[in-house]
């Protein structure tokens, strides 16, 4: 697809400076964009490109003045940064403009959706599913029986839904991610197996949350796994049964949660941390990746380590443990001065 320079600053209320009817088809980074292409300079980091670039429109601050002439049709804006992301938004947005189902797929008799889905080849739709309007699910996806889904949420291709999950409006489920199985419940039997113990709650994602690529959370053994509102998972997280993660939490790759813990609002969890189950996470919480949480946190802490310590406390023990072999060798040195005194 194509936009005029001048349709661009309309959507952008920008200022341009050149030919407003210069096209461009896609966007780039300013120092690797070709002719047709639409770019931006928000870091001075990138001034060097600006005059090598072959752009053919560049958006910038309104108070930038050129040092050369440009070749390119200039847009200026009062934030250069945030006009070419409300343009990526454009872009996507026009980009899944998609409607329709594509065949082949199941949908069961007593399906309810709204207006203007998409629905791609080889989905199954099970019984008494419930989808909202301008929802899009994209192919090899499975929503098990009893699925709602909000209006505006997408779901890319190969997500599996499990039955009874609950999901909000304005919710992306990325590829893989599976929502919904079982939690991780056995018993231990006098034979030394062990037995499944059933999982019959069921996972409810309220609004505006963001899942990643592969992630998993399971259903909860009684009641429901809770995602708030406005939580943003990464890919390959692992979300345990019967957690709750609070509102605005965000959640960085390769993280376990396991079941029952209570995680509070506003919190940053970094890559690969763990935490054990049952524990309460309190607000605007700060865990530094990698870290392990075996107990737990009062609101408002940043901690960091494995196991998890104060994030300060751990940077002051790290001094110490990096010199560790220096203080062994001083001990040791002390400790034969004093044998030799002794004798």
């Amino acid at each position: 697809m194509k936009f005029k320079a001048e349709q661009i600053a309309g959507l952008l209320d920008g200022e341009i400076k050149g030919n407003p009817k210069v096209e461009v088809f896609k966007l780039a980074k300013i120092e690797e964009a070709a002719e047709g292409s639409l770019t931006f300079l928000a870091n001075p980091k990138y001034l060097k490109f600006l005059y090598s670039t072959k752009a053919s429109i560049i958006i910038m601050d309104s108070n930038f003045i050129p040092e050369q002439p440009l070749s390119a049709t200039i847009i200026k804006v009062s934030d250069p940064y945030k006009s070419f992301t409300r343009l990526l938004e454009y872009y996507n947005e026009v980009k899944m403009m998609k409607s329709g189902i594509e065949q082949p797929s199941v949908i069961s008799e007593s399906v309810q959706y709204g207006e203007n889905l998409y629905l791609g080849s080889f989905c199954y739709i099970g019984c008494n599913v419930k989808i909202g309007d301008n929802v899009k699910i994209y192919p090899n996806s499975f929503l098990g029986d009893n699925v709602y889904i909000g209006d505006n949420s997408v779901v890319y291709a190969g997500v599996r839904i499990y039955s009874e999950t609950q999901i909000g409006r304005n919710c992306i489920i990325h590829s893989g991610s599976v929502i919904g199985s079982d939690g991780f419940g056995f018993t231990a039997e006098q034979d030394g197996t062990y037995k499944k113990v059933p999982q019959i709650g069921n996972v409810v994602v309220e609004d505006n949350v963001e899942i990643g690529a592969n992630t998993t959370i399971d259903r909860a053994t009684l009641g429901s796994t809770i995602i708030r509102n406005g939580v943003k998972l990464d890919n390959q997280v692992h979300i345990a049964h019967n957690v709750e993660v609070g509102s605005n939490t965000i959640i960085a790759g390769q993280t376990g949660i396991a079941g029952s813990t209570k995680i509070g609002i506003n919190c940053l969890i970094g890559g690969q941390a763990g935490i054990i189950g049952h524990l309460n996470i309190g607000n605007n919480v700060q865990i530094q990746a990698q870290s392990g949480v075996t107990k737990s946190i009062k609101d408002n802490t940043s901690v960091q380590g494995t196991p998890s310590i104060n994030h300060s406390d751990f940077h002051r023990s790290y001094v110490h443990f990096k010199n560790l072999p220096k203080i062994v060798d001083d001990i040791s040195a002390l400790k034969r001065q004093h044998e030799a005194e002794s004798i």
